[in-house]
C-alpha cells in the first residue's frame, strides 16, 4: 500500500531483508510528526487527531496526541545530536507553555490535571512521555525555557507523584517523571519515594525467564517490552548508572532471548495481549537492547527485527490517507481496541524510535542485516515462568504462541465470563492470525458446554513447560466459567496440555467433574480468504462428530471474514479429548491424519505415536509428566 509521505529508496546491500536504513526511520518519524501536527490547537498544546474519543475524553486525547508525538520527536532530535531541521522542539516548547498556563481549565489549550487512575487518569500515562521527551531534549528545549514555564511544567508533572497509579506498569510513569526532575536538579524526597516505590514493585512483579507480570497477577504481554523493561533500563542508561543498567539489562537480555522469536518472517509481532494498536512499539525492547548492549542478538538481527516490523505495518495500511497511524492493526479493526484507545493512542509506537538514540555509526545501523531468529530451522522454546510455549516453522515463517500461563484477571477480581478477553483467554496465538471477536465463535478454545451454556477460560493456572530437541510442551488447568446460570460448577476442572513438533500441535484436554450429558467443543485457528494460510484440526480421541468449519463473520485483525474448524464430543465425570492442530502456509502440506500412527488414551494419560519416526509423546496426568520417547 502507498505511504503518504516520501521515503528514501530501498537499500538492499546493507539491508537485504527489509531495504530499510536509519534514513528510513528518520523519514518515517518526520512524516508521522508532520502529519500529526496538522491537527494541533493554535498554541500547540493539544493535538486533536480525527477519530472516536477514548473513555478519558477529548481533552485527554488531545494531550495524548501532544505527549506521544513529542516522544517520537525527542528520540529523533536526541539521536541526531540536537539537529532539528524541521523546528519540532520549538513547537513542543510552545505547547508546553500553553498547556501548563492554566491546567484543568476548559479552554482551547489547557492540559487536564493529573489525577488518580480511576478519575480519568490517562494524563498520568502521558506525563511519562512528556517527562522522557524533556529529559532527552533537555540541552536544546528545557534549558532554553523561561524559568516560569519550567516551574509550571514541574508543578503539572508532580501531579503524577501525588496521585495513585493503576496497579500495574503505571507505577513506572511517576518513576519516569521523577527521573526527569532529578536529572534537571529538581529532585527531592518526593521524587526519590516515587522511584523507590516503582522499583520495589518491579522486583515483586518479576517472574523469571526475563518476564514481568503487569501487576500482581499473571498478565504477560507486550507491556513487558514497551514499558516494564523500557522505562527502568532507559532511565539507568541515561543516568549513566552502571549498577542498575547491569541489573535491568541482564533481565532484558534474557527476555529478548525468547521474545525475539515472536516475530514472523514477514515482520509481524505476535498478535497477543492488549493495546495491539501500538503496533511496531513491540520492537522497543529490541532497539533498547541494541542501544545498551544488553541483548543476545547481533546488531544485524536487531535491525532486521525492528525494520521488519516497521515496514510490515507501513506496507499493510497502518497509515491513513492523512499520514496518521489509525486505530487498528493493519488498517482499522475495532476488535483490536480497548475503551481507553483514542485517536492518538497508536502513537505509543513512538517508543520504537528509541533505536534512533543509537548514533549513525553504531553497529545497529552499519552492520549488514541478518536473518531474524524465527527464520531458518524450526524452533521450539518453552518459557516456564510466564507459562508460554513458542513454536516457529522456517518453511513458512509463522510463529505460534501457546498460552498456558497469561491471563487478564486481576487479583481483586472474580472470574467473570462476561469479562472474557479474546486477547488473553485463547489457547494459542500467532503472527499470521488474530483471535475472533467476542460474539463470534472462539478460535483455539476448549469449551465445556453444560445445558447448552458454553464455558470460557479466564484464570489460567500453569502446570509447567519444557522443551527438548525439536519439541516442547506446556500445560495448565482452569475452571470453566459461564455467562448464564451459575457462574461455576463445583468440581469442574479442565487440564490442558500442548505438545508441539514441527508444525503440529498435539492438544490434550482432561475434563474432570463434568455433569452427565455435558458436551465439549474444541476449535482451531481462524483463517479467511485474505490470508494464504491453512488451518487444520483433526480429532484423535474423545470426539463423536467430525470437523465442521464455523463462520466468524466479524473476522480477525488479518481477515474481514473467517472460518474456524471445530470438533465436538461427549463428556461426563472424567473424560479425555485429543486432537491435532496445525497452522501452515506451506504449499501442499501433508494431511494431519498422516502425522499420527496410533493413539492410546485413558483417564490417567495419553500416548501418541508419530508416523514419521515412530517417536512417542507420552503424557501422564497424575502427576503431570510429559516425555518424548524416540
Amino acid at each position: 500500500m502507498s505511504i503518504p509521505f516520501e521515503l528514501p529508496p530501498e537499500e538492499r546491500e546493507s539491508s537485504p531483508h527489509t531495504g530499510y536504513t536509519r534514513a528510513h526511520w528518520e523519514a518515517v518519524a518526520d512524516g508521522l510528526l508532520a502529519s500529526a501536527w496538522r491537527w494541533s490547537t493554535p498554541g500547540g498544546a493539544l493535538l486533536h487527531l480525527p477519530g472516536r474519543p477514548s473513555c478519558s475524553g477529548v481533552r485527554s486525547d488531545g494531550l495524548e496526541g501532544y505527549a506521544r508525538t513529542f516522544l517520537a520527536a525527542a528520540f529523533r532530535v536526541a539521536g541526531a545530536g540536537g539537529a532539528d531541521p524541521h523546528g519540532r522542539l520549538e513547537r513542543y516548547a510552545g505547547g508546553l507553555a500553553a498547556g501548563t498556563l492554566t491546567p484543568g481549565r476548559d479552554d482551547a489549550e489547557s492540559w487536564p490535571l493529573i489525577l488518580d487512575h480511576d478519575v480519568r487518569g490517562q494524563p498520568m500515562v502521558e506525563s511519562a512521555s512528556i517527562a522522557l521527551g524533556l529529559r532527552l531534549t533537555a540541552p536544546w528545549l528545557w534549558k532554553n525555557l523561561d524559568a516560569r514555564v519550567q516551574d509550571r511544567a514541574e508543578d503539572w508533572l508532580r501531579g503524577a507523584l501525588r496521585h495513585t497509579p493503576a496497579p500495574n506498569n503505571w507505577y513506572l510513569f511517576p518513576f519516569t517523571v521523577a527521573g526527569f526532575l532529578e536529572s534537571v536538579g529538581r529532585g527531592d524526597a518526593e521524587t526519590a519515594a516515587a522511584r523507590r516505590r516503582a522499583l520495589d514493585l518491579l522486583e515483586g512483579w518479576y517472574r523469571g525467564d526475563g518476564w514481568y507480570a503487569d501487576g500482581d497477577g499473571r498478565a504477560f504481554d507486550h507491556y513487558n517490552g514497551w514499558a516494564l523493561h523500557l522505562y527502568p533500563l532507559l532511565d539507568a542508561h541515561l543516568a549513566g548508572d552502571g549498577e542498575r543498567s547491569a541489573h535491568h539489562g541482564a533481565r532484558l537480555r534474557e527476555h529478548l532471548d525468547g521474545f525475539s522469536l515472536m516475530f514472523g518472517a514477514d515482520g509481524a509481532p505476535m498478535h497477543f495481549g492488549r493495546s495491539l494498536t501500538y503496533r511496531f512499539a513491540a520492537t522497543a525492547a529490541v532497539g533498547l537492547g541494541a542501544l545498551t548492549g544488553h541483548t543476545p542478538l547481533t546488531p544485524g538481527a536487531s535491525r532486521r527485527l525492528a525494520s521488519g516490523s516497521l515496514r510490515y505495518f507501513l506496507d499493510r495500511g497502518a497509515l491513513t490517507e492523512d499520514g496518521l497511524l489509525g486505530l487498528g492493526w493493519h488498517g482499522p479493526h475495532d476488535a483490536t481496541l480497548q475503551s481507553y484507545s483514542g485517536p492518538a493512542s497508536p502513537y505509543w509506537a513512538s517508543k520504537a524510535f528509541v533505536s534512533l538514540l543509537a548514533p549513525p555509526a553504531h553497529p545497529l545501523w552499519t552492520d549488514r542485516e541478518e536473518p531474524a531468529p524465527a527464520e531458518g530451522a524450526d524452533r521450539v522454546l518453552a518459557l516456564p515462568a510466564p507459562g508460554l510455549l513458542v513454536q516457529t516453522t522456517g518453511a513458512d515463517g509463522i510463529v505460534r504462541l501457546h498460552n498456558h500461563g497469561s491471563h487478564h484477571v486481576r487479583p481483586h477480581e472474580g472470574e467473570s465470563a462476561a469479562e472474557d478477553d479474546p486477547h488473553y483467554g485463547r489457547q494459542a496465538y500467532s503472527t499470521r492470525t488474530g483471535p475472533t471477536a467476542a460474539g463470534n465463535v472462539a478460535d483455539n478454545h476448549l469449551s465445556v458446554d453444560v445445558n447448552g451454556r458454553a464455558g470460557v477460560r479466564r484464570l489460567i493456572h500453569p502446570l509447567g513447560a519444557g522443551d527438548g530437541e525439536g519439541w516442547g510442551w506446556a500445560a495448565s488447568w482452569h475452571r470453566p466459567v459461564f455467562v448464564a446460570g451459575p457462574p461455576m460448577l463445583p468440581g469442574l476442572r479442565v487440564e490442558s496440555v500442548t505438545v508441539v513438533r514441527g508444525r503440529y500441535e498435539l492438544r490434550i484436554h482432561r475434563v474432570v467433574g463434568a455433569p452427565h450429558g455435558t458436551r465439549v467443543t474444541h476449535t482451531g485457528w481462524a483463517t479467511g480468504p485474505e490470508e494464504p494460510v491453512e488451518s487444520v484440526l483433526h480429532g484423535l480421541y474423545g470426539w463423536d462428530e467430525g470437523v465442521e468449519r464455523v463462520p466468524a463473520p466479524q473476522g480477525t485483525a488479518y481477515t474481514r471474514w473467517a472460518r474456524v474448524p471445530r470438533l465436538r464430543g461427549p463428556a461426563g465425570g472424567t473424560s479425555v479429548h485429543v486432537c491435532l492442530a496445525a497452522l501452515t502456509a506451506e504449499a501442499r502440506p501433508a494431511p494431519p491424519a498422516d502425522a499420527v500412527a496410533a493413539v492410546v488414551a485413558g483417564d490417567d494419560g495419553v500416548e501418541v505415536t508419530w508416523a514419521g519416526d515412530g517417536a512417542r509423546s507420552v503424557v501422564g496426568f497424575r502427576p503431570l509428566t510429559v516425555t518424548l520417547l524416540r
